[in-house]
Parts: C-alpha cells; sequence; structure tokens
C-alpha cells in the first residue's frame, strides 16, 4: 500500500536498504504527488486523510464538523438572554435592540437566529412565547378539524362581479327574507380536515355548523381517509358547540378515535388546519369571481384535487401531500 511509505514503518527500511533503491525520500515525495494527483487532491489533503487513517483507523475517514472547539469572541451569554427578553418583551428589531445593548444590528439578528426568534411570526404576541411546531410521525396520528364561514353569492353574481346596484337586484331576486329592509343571503360552512403528518385535505360546503352536520362531516371524512390508506387516532378541534356536543364525541369514540380540543382562545394549537383556511380562501374561494354559490360549490372538488395531489407543500419539501400517502410499506415503523 502506498500510504506505507509515508513515515517510518519497516517497510520504509526495506525499500530504502541501498542507495539506488527507487523509494528512497524522493521517490516517495513523487509517489505521493502522483497519486494525489490521479485523485484530484493537494498533498496536504492527502497527509491528512492518511494520518487519521493509520490514527482512528476507518473511522478517521469519516466527514467531521468544521465548527471550531472554542468561540472567544462569541457574545456572552448574559448578552444574548437580554437580547432575548427585549425581543420577546418589546417586539423589537435588531435595528432597534442593537442601539439599546450597544451591539451591531448583525449580532442582534444572529443571535435571534441562533435563538429561533428572528421572525415575529415565530412568537405567540400576547405572551411572547416561541410558538412550538410540531408534526406528528405516522399519517393519521392526528388529524386537524375545522370550520369557516363564507358568505352566499346571490345568483348572477355580487360586487366582486358587478356593480353594488346590480349585484343588490341580484341579491334581492335570490331571496325573500329580509332583515331591516335588507336582503339576507345568508352564509356557508366550509367543514375542513388536514392530516398532521401527510398534509391531505378533505373539505365540504355545508349549510350550517350544528353538531349532526358535524358528525356527518366526520363519518365522511373518515371515509376519505381511510380509503388513502390512513388510519385516524386522534382528531383535534376547538371548542365550537358543535364539538363540544356528545354527538360529535361518541361519533369518532365509535371509530375508535380519540376526541382532543385545544386550549381556548389558542387557534395556533390547530394551526395546520387554520393555514389550510387560509389557503382555502386564496384559491379558491376568492380565486376568481363566481357568479352564483353552486358554481363556487362545484369549484371546490377542483381545488382540493390540485391541492393534494399537485400543489407543492413546502412543509414537505415541495411535494405534494399525496407524495406522503403513497409511500412504501414500513416507512412509518
Amino acid at each position: 500500500m502506498w500510504w506505507r511509505c509515508l513515515g517510518s514503518t519497516p517497510h520504509t527500511e526495506v525499500f530504502a536498504s541501498h542507495r539506488n533503491a527507487r523509494l528512497t525520500v524522493h521517490g516517495r515525495r513523487i509517489l505521493v504527488e502522483r497519486v494525489a494527483a490521479e485523485m484530484g487532491i493537494s498533498r496536504p489533503t492527502t497527509h491528512k486523510w492518511v494520518r487519521r487513517w493509520r490514527a482512528e483507523g476507518d473511522s478517521g475517514l469519516a466527514d467531521r464538523s468544521s465548527r471550531p472547539h472554542t468561540t472567544p469572541h462569541r457574545t456572552p451569554a448574559v448578552v444574548e438572554a437580554e437580547v432575548c427578553r427585549i425581543r420577546t418583551v418589546r417586539k423589537l428589531g435588531p435595528a432597534r435592540i442593537g442601539p439599546v445593548l450597544g451591539l451591531p444590528a448583525s449580532t442582534v439578528h444572529r443571535i435571534l437566529v441562533r435563538h429561533g426568534l428572528n421572525r415575529l411570526a415565530f412568537l405567540d404576541r400576547p405572551t411572547g412565547r416561541v410558538i412550538r411546531r410540531y408534526e406528528h410521525a405516522r399519517p393519521g396520528d392526528l388529524v386537524h378539524v375545522d370550520i369557516k364561514k363564507l358568505g352566499n353569492i346571490p345568483h348572477g353574481g355580487g360586487h366582486k362581479v358587478m356593480d353594488r346596484r346590480q349585484a343588490m337586484d341580484n341579491k334581492l331576486a335570490t331571496t325573500d327574507e329580509r332583515r331591516s329592509c335588507k336582503p339576507v343571503i345568508g352564509y356557508s360552512f366550509v367543514h375542513s380536515a388536514v392530516d398532521d403528518h401527510s398534509r391531505p385535505a378533505y373539505s365540504e360546503v355545508l349549510p350550517d355548523e350544528r353538531r349532526h352536520t358535524a358528525a356527518g362531516f366526520w363519518q365522511r371524512a373518515n371515509a376519505f381517509f381511510a380509503a388513502h390508506g390512513i388510519t385516524v387516532q386522534r382528531v383535534l378541534t376547538d371548542n365550537g358547540s358543535c364539538y363540544k356536543a356528545k354527538l360529535f364525541t361518541r361519533t369518532l369514540a365509535t371509530a375508535g378515535i380519540t376526541h382532543k380540543k385545544i386550549r381556548p382562545y389558542r387557534p395556533q394549537t390547530n394551526g395546520k388546519v387554520e393555514r389550510f383556511n387560509r389557503t382555502l380562501l386564496d384559491e379558491w374561494a376568492y380565486q376568481r369571481p363566481y357568479h352564483s354559490n353552486d358554481e363556487r360549490t362545484r369549484a371546490l372538488a377542483d381545488f382540493l384535487h390540485t391541492y393534494n395531489h399537485h400543489r407543492s407543500h413546502t412543509a414537505l419539501g415541495g411535494h405534494p401531500p399525496i407524495s406522503r400517502v403513497n409511500n412504501p410499506a414500513g416507512q412509518y415503523t
């Protein structure tokens, strides 16, 4: 082996046993240089790996972190703690925290990044605490369920399609119900369920948010997840009256599903379906003008197919949710 010629080993004595030996010090240098050139690496790099291999064997050939053992010029922990305190209490940015503590704004920014405080969106505004983000390990471990309320669209279209006078005429022609002499079009309720791990979504536009409606929706949503090979273990909802009803809890229990409710006034806990609701509005409900409520409802199926099968999801590395559902068996064990 060529590396045995790089130091004082018994082989060196044999190779250099006489004056005309090919592997003299000069010959060894040529050997190392030629091997290094053949591999496309420098001599110092060659010596580094040989030295590590001799000292540690094959384990010495593994990559190592380039992080220094000590950082003498790093900002003291006390100062970093004060930067974090000002950030969480006063919600100030690096440009304003820097002058307060006598630090460059760039240093403050690096400290905030190191502690996960560089974006105010990472903080709970009322308490200043870092929002703990989580993801369950398997599809079906937790499904988020919520309801989004949408105003109905009169036949012929509302004010987003035409001028307000014509929109009012459409409302008058659509309904006979009046309140304070004004037509009442009413609302639709979009019930949605999103799997915590794989993110596929199921939604329906329903006329209300009563307990029987919510329970019926869940039975159909559960069938949707089952058809995709997802066995639901737990369901997370807010504290709406339809979810607090015993009927909804019994419906889940019948299927062997545990019902969990978020802490009051903490919608962040149910954040995955809340974020889906925003996407639902941007890319379906308000994506284009609709001329009737039925037209908007029919468009929901196409949106859901695109969302589940084609739309890239940042939390999934740019892949659609279906990519996590159709994975080889045993991946989640």
